[in-house]
């Protein structure tokens, strides 16, 4: 399959917002492995083209905006009736060539704007008259804006924005909007489908961060924890995978945890990390589900404090089984940033901290002033985890805060909309392309 964006951008400006959604969508289907051209207007400056725009597998493709040595001015027609300037049509044929020409290898072909834009008029024309020639291209026509309502009385070629195309499918980014949508181009519902805008979390990201999401998926779990601490067995990793992995297993929600972990004279970092691993895995953890830090070229003696915040902001739950603790500062972090705590009911600093911030405790192994705890678990510790897990979940559940904080992060990121929105629409619309 081979898809073309057409935009008719004159620039590459981030603050112009449809830069950026096209931007999202060259990142989806680039990592889906789809040959890809797009398509700007020719005054669109080449020296713009950075981050994605730059990646070399891109098909750049500028489109004339001249006729006869003068350039082609795009005057906003948003009426729907009224007379167009002398050179309109002539304009519009001009570049309804250069579409065929650069269209003809493809089999789909996404609009931005093209159809619903009054300055865009000419090159809606223009694609109109293209696609004529185009029988093999299907075509998605993206409207980011609130959809206008259809006028009663309409002259061509203002009527264009208020009318269908043939082989296209109309797209909002919310299901709200597809009834107004289907009015304004006079269409059935059927004939509209939605995708979502992005919110690209990883690429505003640092570098150490963008390191640990190329070794796991950070996006798509239910449940994603981060622990930072000296690895060394007072802190408990392995109550940490324990409890993820039994809430895994009794709730089926994917759980991932990373622990952000720096090297401790207590005990070979290797030979702790392979117990923690071997608890998570027997609660219900996979392998893949864990990952240390101090695995990762670069950060063998730690992760930056940096990159800790930041994996905290895409986290929801922080497990803080700790042995001993004077004060705790990563509780704090981890509530500045938004994640559900369960922290240790017996180690006394947490459990000050924890009652200020609403957290939930459970009972882990502790040192006090003066003793140390033994935790009992009946019938047994993995029944004990599953048991809390569920009023765990159910809490995060009823934390709306929270909820949406884990929706943004999960349903909102390249990886979801590509797999369950875009995909699909592409697919749909090659598989009609066949059948015809």
């Amino acid at each position: 399959m081979k898809v073309a964006i057409l935009t008719m951008f004159t620039g590459l400006s981030t603050t112009y917002s449809l830069v950026n959604v096209v931007a999202d969508q060259l990142t989806m289907l680039l990592q889906a492995g789809i040959a890809v051209k797009v398509l700007v207007s020719e005054t669109c400056p080449d020296g713009e083209r950075t981050g994605i725009f730059a990646d070399r597998r891109i098909e750049w493709v500028k489109i004339t905006n001249t006729r006869n040595g003068a350039l082609i001015h795009w005057h906003d027609y948003s009426g729907a009736t009224g007379v167009v300037h002398p050179t309109f049509f002539a304009e519009a044929e001009l570049i309804a060539q250069d579409f065929v020409r650069h269209l003809n290898d493809v089999d789909v072909c996404i609009l931005h704007d093209i159809l619903y834009q009054g300055w865009h008029l000419v090159h809606n024309i223009a694609i109109r008259k293209a696609q004529q020639e185009l029988p093999q291209v299907r075509f998605l026509a993206f409207t980011h804006s609130l959809p206008v309502n259809r006028p009663k009385e309409m002259d061509f070629p203002f009527s264009a924005r208020f009318t269908g195309m043939p082989r296209t499918r109309f797209v909002y980014p919310t299901y709200s909007g597809l009834p107004a949508l289907a009015r304004q181009y006079d269409i059935p519902e059927g004939h509209c489908a939605v995708v979502y805008n992005t919110l690209p979390l990883l690429q505003s990201m640092s570098q150490p961060v963008q390191q640990v999401a190329e070794r796991m998926d950070l996006l798509g779990a239910d449940l994603l924890s981060i622990y930072p601490a000296r690895l060394t067995t007072g802190k408990k990793f392995e109550k940490v995978a324990a409890l993820l992995g039994a809430i895994q297993r009794a709730t089926e929600l994917h759980a991932r945890v990373v622990f952000c972990d720096f090297p401790s004279a207590d005990i070979p970092s290797q030979v702790y990390k392979s117990m923690i691993c071997t608890e998570g895995v027997r609660f219900g953890l996979k392998q893949e589900d864990m990952l240390f830090t101090s695995d990762l070229q670069g950060f063998e003696e730690g992760f930056p404090r940096e990159g800790v915040l930041e994996l905290f902001q895409l986290s929801n739950l922080f497990i803080c089984p700790s042995y001993s603790e004077s004060f705790g500062l990563t509780v704090l972090e981890a509530a500045s940033r938004g994640n559900f705590l369960v922290l240790n009911a017996a180690v006394p600093a947490l459990q000050e901290l924890g009652s200020a911030l609403g957290a939930y405790f459970l009972r882990w192994d502790a040192r006090n002033f003066g003793f140390d705890t033994r935790e009992a678990y009946h019938p047994s510790e993995e029944a004990y985890y599953q048991e809390h897990g569920g009023m765990i979940v159910n809490r995060m559940r009823e934390d709306s805060s929270l909820r949406a904080k884990t929706v943004v992060r999960t349903k909102y990121n390249t990886e979801w909309i590509c797999k369950n929105q875009l995909l699909p629409l592409l697919a749909c619309e090659s598989s009609c392309a066949q059948r015809e």
